[in-house]
């Protein structure tokens, strides 16, 4: 952890104690320095970290403020929920499509389900991805991804679970519409009509309206707001009721938010592998956390394949491509044909498009290396080593392209007798370094496009010599170098093609 988030965290601590109370000012950046130890630019970085939690707020030439609304609120009793201990059949539908009715409405913020403003998503990224993989695509691969979805887009999923330290093997992993789609092939796979099927309390409106169109029973279990459901009330009703299946939420759960801990997610995977109870894991809001580490799911605790996982990309990538998966265990052949017999297969383009974007968890991939260089006398890979070179290196392609335009713009000084070809390809070189040019530098552009269009003196040797002279050449060459450097990192914002240079 570094120095401002360590010193963030200790002012939250004492604002959430009351110790710093609404209205209090935060001591001052010069005192903060003093008394800690640390530069300015730390405790710069403190406060304005504590201004995204919302706990202060800055007012002009006066400082910090705790603000009004971080208050500390009073304890509240943590006590889980107490459902009826019964079998109950689900009717839920209508209420869900009036919900889902108002969430469609954009002057309305959908509180009551959880979809997240589309504004927030890479969506242009995401079309560059799936423009590129349509114009390259591979016409079998429309045949060869029925039904389990694209092989890339799975071995890419099994990298993440990789990533988390789980086993997954690409052949085990269903793409989906979503990760509904996935739960919901996972709930037809192990369940037959007229089963029930333990669920927390509350749980998903999702869940419920899944259990009504399949014809199931619903089993409430008492969940806790913090540590998710409870395990002797879940043995009670296995033993009791005898369910077919569990869907629920170990991580986030919605709509409670609780997080279960690890340990009591290995004893939830040993309580239900010792019943032979298949658990449906709705994982979607796993990319949802703020800690160094992603909450490990139960499937990371699942030696005989008794969890069907199920996540999506719809939460923290794109929410409309709909495109999730599951991870079903010993149940993947019967998902797939079961997803066979339904939807046979999800949209190409959109899986091959997100198979070439990093994925969203903590894993990057190095970067491919660079294509063979037959040519190369230090063998095929010889500069896939090499670092990038300094703008200022005479080998950079910025001022090789400079040093080039010069020497053109010498060489079309003088349009007297030349070699049949030469003033062509001296005209054509001269052209070609001016539109790279205009790429890197849209001012130095401008006003080289003036200098050339603007008479010269003639000389003796060649009187009707027009256009840009060689001493002028170099020496605009040299001011406008400093000016390339300054804004290489700057976009190229130009409309428009420059005028042709003149010979």
């Amino acid at each position: 952890m570094k120095r401002y988030q360590i010193l963030a965290d200790d002012i939250e601590a004492s604002i959430r104690a009351g110790v710093l109370q609404p209205g209090d000012k935060l001591p001052s950046v010069r005192h903060s320095c003093e008394s800690r130890g640390v530069s300015a630019s730390t405790v710069f970085q403190a406060y304005y970290l504590l201004e995204a939690r919302g706990l202060v707020r800055a007012r002009e030439r006066s400082g910090y403020f705790v603000c009004d609304s971080a208050a500390p609120l009073p304890a509240q009793p943590q006590q889980p929920s107490q459902p009826q201990d019964a079998s109950i059949a689900v009717d839920v539908s209508a209420l869900v499509f009036e919900v889902l009715q108002a969430s469609t409405t954009r002057e309305v913020v959908a509180l009551g389900s959880a979809f997240p403003s589309p504004l927030l998503f890479p969506l242009a990224r995401l079309g560059q991805a799936i423009a590129t993989a349509a114009q390259t695509l591979d016409p079998w691969s429309t045949v060869d991804d029925l039904s389990q979805g694209n092989q890339d887009l799975r071995r890419q999923i099994a990298l993440r679970y990789l990533a988390d330290g789980l086993q997954v093997a690409a052949e085990d992993i269903v793409i989906t519409h979503g990760a509904l789609e996935a739960l919901n092939l996972c709930l037809g796979a192990v369940t037959r009509p007229g089963d029930a099927v333990v669920v927390e309390a509350p749980t998903f409106y999702a869940a419920l309206q899944a259990l009504e169109r399949l014809g199931l029973h619903a089993i409430e279990v008492p969940t806790h707001p913090s540590e998710g459901i409870d395990l002797a009330a879940l043995e009670h009703a296995i033993n009791r009721h005898g369910p077919t299946a569990c869907w629920l939420m170990t991580t986030f759960q919605n709509p409670l938010g609780s997080l279960m801990p690890e340990a009591k997610k290995r004893d939830l995977v040993a309580l239900l592998a010792r019943y032979q109870l298949p658990l449906i894991e709705d994982d979607v809001y796993a990319e949802l956390y703020f800690g160094d580490k992603r909450p490990l799911p139960a499937k990371a605790f699942d030696p005989q394949g008794l969890v069907l996982h199920c996540g999506s990309f719809s939460k923290c990538l794109a929410p409309g491509y709909r495109l999730g998966w599951a991870a079903p265990g010993r149940f993947t052949q019967a998902v797939a044909r079961h997803k066979l017999t339904t939807t046979l297969g999800v949209a190409h383009t959109g899986a091959t498009g997100l198979e070439r974007l990093p994925a969203p968890g903590r894993l990057r991939q190095a970067p491919a290396p660079p294509a063979p260089n037959p040519g190369s006398p230090q063998g095929t890979h010889a500069r896939s080593h090499c670092p990038p070179l300094s703008p200022r290196h005479p080998r950079h392609p910025a001022r090789r392209r400079l040093l080039c335009l010069g020497r053109a713009t010498r060489r079309l000084r003088h349009p007297g007798p030349a070699p049949p070809g030469t003033a062509a390809r001296h005209q054509h070189c001269a052209r070609a370094d001016f539109f790279g040019l205009a790429q890197l530098c849209p001012l130095f552009a401008a006003q080289l496009r003036a200098r050339v269009a603007r008479p010269h003196r003639t000389s003796r040797r060649h009187p009707g010599a027009t256009g840009l002279g060689a001493g002028a050449g170099w020496n605009l060459v040299r001011s406008f170098r400093r000016q390339l450097l300054l804004v290489r990192q700057r976009p190229a914002c130009h409309s428009g093609s420059p005028a042709p240079l003149r010979p």
